[in-house]
């Protein structure tokens, strides 16, 4: 089977592999090369996939979409991480949800300072809502 699994910002994975093991909301699955057709959506978790030299690899999952169509299978996904093992993974997607936090923390504090700017501005412009 052919594995891809697609970012909004990047392909992170494009390569042949034999199984992927993903979990959805009625529980986990394994998909192998003659499995059916398949769609299923994704919660966040682990996806593990084993390449064509039988080696596992792992990806911390923000949810996402999962197609089989023939051979090949997509993951369209916001978030995903690699690990080597899951200790690391772990670790990495500690390290990634902390960094998300603080672009949102910054984000959140640009919207609160543009929201007072307009507000000034209506203000000293003598406009007003009725509420």
């Amino acid at each position: 089977m052919k594995l891809k699994v697609l970012l909004p910002t990047e392909i992170l994975v494009d390569q042949s592999v034999t199984k992927v093991i993903a979990e959805a909301e009625n529980g986990a699955f394994c998909l192998l090369p003659r499995h059916v057709d398949f769609l299923s959506a994704l919660l966040p978790g682990i996806l593990t996939y084993v390449d064509d030299q039988n080696l596992e690899h792992y990806l911390g999952i923000g949810g996402g979409i999962l197609t089989k169509t023939g051979e090949e299978v997509r993951v369209s996904t916001i978030y995903a991480v690699r690990g080597e093992d899951l200790g690391t993974l772990r670790q990495q997607v500690a390290e990634q949800f902390e960094a998300i936090n603080e672009r949102e923390r910054t984000v959140r504090s640009a919207i609160a300072r543009l929201e007072a700017d307009i507000l000034r501005h209506f203000v000293k412009q003598g406009i007003t809502a009725d509420v």
